[in-house]
């Protein structure tokens, strides 16, 4: 299994907080978001990844040149990160969607063992990993599944009442899944929408004509930073996953 990491926005939700970084550079507790997710796929035997780059490259570069360890990480840059959505990163680094790969939004934290449970499902094909929650709001990636774990619909406009879960921005490909992806990618681009569409939307195409599997993971940690008060929310969990891990080591 390998990994794409989605980077290339600066994430201007954040206000000051990215306005000379991007989002992906924003430190919880001592470590950025890249470095805590490299990190966890790291724990979890991910071996190769791709961080697909745009706002403030350089800093980027210059953050993975301090890393010593981890996995073995290129960088693609995303020269249209400005006018185009993440499809336009998954475009760009097209050539890494073969065999056993993660898609992960450059937003998401997630907990060593939500991981550890994406990387044991050996599903095969395309699976959109989602938790569920009581109600959803405006800017959640709902989605509708049915009794037999299918994706029926996912985006942000679904109708409410059809909505039984949210997309955590993890993907996990199996078998033909990338490739099949890969292809549906490369067709999108080359539509009348083409830039300004998230890749999302593609998986939702596809599922109306072929089955797309999801992964619950509910009971997990995880979380999404779009908005500053997201951080703080973020700085708590992290916090919180740091001293479990002091605690099983001093144990």
């Amino acid at each position: 299994m390998k990994a794409i990491i989605l980077s290339a926005g600066q994430g201007s939700r954040l206000g000051a907080l990215t306005h000379e970084r991007p989002k992906c550079l924003i430190e919880f507790n001592g470590r950025t978001l890249l470095d805590r997710q490299l990190d966890t796929l790291d724990k979890n035997g991910v071996e190769e990844v791709t961080v697909v780059t745009g706002f403030r490259d350089d800093g980027i570069e210059e953050s993975l040149a301090r890393r010593t360890g981890g996995p073995q990480v290129k960088t693609i840059f995303n020269p249209f990160f400005k006018v185009a959505d993440n499809l336009g990163s998954l475009y760009v680094a097209r050539a890494a969607l073969e065999g056993d790969t993660l898609v992960w939004n450059g937003d998401t934290l997630v907990s060593d063992a939500l991981m550890a449970a994406v990387l044991e499902n050996r599903q095969e094909g395309i699976c959109v990993t989602i938790d569920r929650k009581p109600s959803y709001d405006d800017d959640d990636m709902k989605v509708v599944t049915g009794q037999d774990g299918l994706l029926h619909a996912i985006g942000k406009r679904l109708p409410m009442r059809a909505v039984n879960a949210e997309s955590i921005g993890l993907l996990a490909f199996r078998g033909d899944g990338a490739e099949r992806f890969r292809r549906a990618v490369e067709e999108a681009i080359r539509s009348k929408e083409g830039t300004t569409i998230w890749y999302l939307r593609v998986i939702h195409q596809l599922a109306q004509r072929e089955d797309i599997h999801t992964l619950d993971i509910q009971g997990h940690e995880w979380g999404e930073v779009d908005f500053p008060e997201d951080v703080d929310a973020a700085r708590e969990l992290t916090a919180r996953w740091d001293a479990a891990q002091r605690d099983v080591a001093a144990a």
